[in-house]
């Protein structure tokens, strides 16, 4: 059965989708010698290169799930020329792994490493309602008008971003539960409102709490990913 070279390179382990894409864009990939084009399939016993260096498929690839505290300055890409501040040379993990999804530079807290591209789509799209819960400072006094319009809704990006859980915890500082994950969306939420936000750290990927200091990581316990299976049962992809 045919495999679009995108899903095959995010298979493997290689990288994400939008990474293969990127990389594809730039003329990097070939297939059996010849540069791919976007979109290319590969069939039984096609070659496959990325910058000249063969990339194939290991039936006995151990899945890695990671756990990381992102720090504030470090950018989620896998694009090594960010030196020094890009999230693979910051971890420095033996294996080759990728983020699942995105943290802001100036935000930190938890975001999940792997090589398994099966799970990427199905955690992200927001179709799938899966949570992510943040703690949020922000530059003045907060006020209901400010809590009751975050949860209803906000105007953003030609937009309107989808009904979410705010609660105060301080006189500057909320926690907001997503299950969206538009381009710096609680930022933009906030401004639209006329607050600024000093401080974002995400605490809570759907079932998994942040749980390590800041720049560490740890591999998901086998209760978790049990229960994170359970919960991706039936969440769709973002490619078929």
């Amino acid at each position: 059965m045919a495999t679009r070279i995108n899903k095959y390179l995010s298979e493997v382990g290689y990288c994400s989708r939008r990474v293969a894409d990127r990389l594809i864009e730039e003329g990097k990939v070939t297939i059996n010698g010849k540069i791919s084009e976007m979109g290319a399939k590969l069939e039984e016993g096609d070659q496959v290169e990325v910058e000249g260096q063969r990339i194939e498929k290991s039936a006995k690839q151990k899945c890695i799930y990671l756990a990381f505290n992102k720090p504030v300055g470090i950018v989620c890409t896998t694009d090594r020329r960010v030196e020094p501040d890009n999230i693979i040379d910051f971890i420095k993990y033996p294996k080759r792994i990728f983020p699942i999804g995105r943290l802001d530079k100036p935000s930190e807290g938890l975001i999940f490493l792997t090589n398994d591209g099966n799970i990427v789509n199905k955690i992200l799209r927001a179709r799938n309602n899966h949570e992510k819960e943040y703690v949020v400072s922000v530059n003045r006094l907060i006020k209901k008008d400010f809590i009751h319009r975050m949860s209803d809704g906000v105007e953003i990006l030609d937009t309107i971003t989808k009904n979410c859980f705010v609660k105060q915890l301080g006189p500057k500082k909320f926690k907001i539960i997503l299950t969206q994950g538009l381009n710096r969306q609680i930022r933009r939420m906030c401004e639209s409102l006329g607050y600024k936000v000093q401080s974002l750290k995400r605490v809570r990927i759907m079932n998994i709490k942040l749980d390590v200091p800041t720049g560490k990581y740890r591999e998901f316990t086998k209760e978790e990913l049990s229960e994170l299976t359970r919960l991706l049962e039936n969440s769709s992809k973002t490619f078929d």
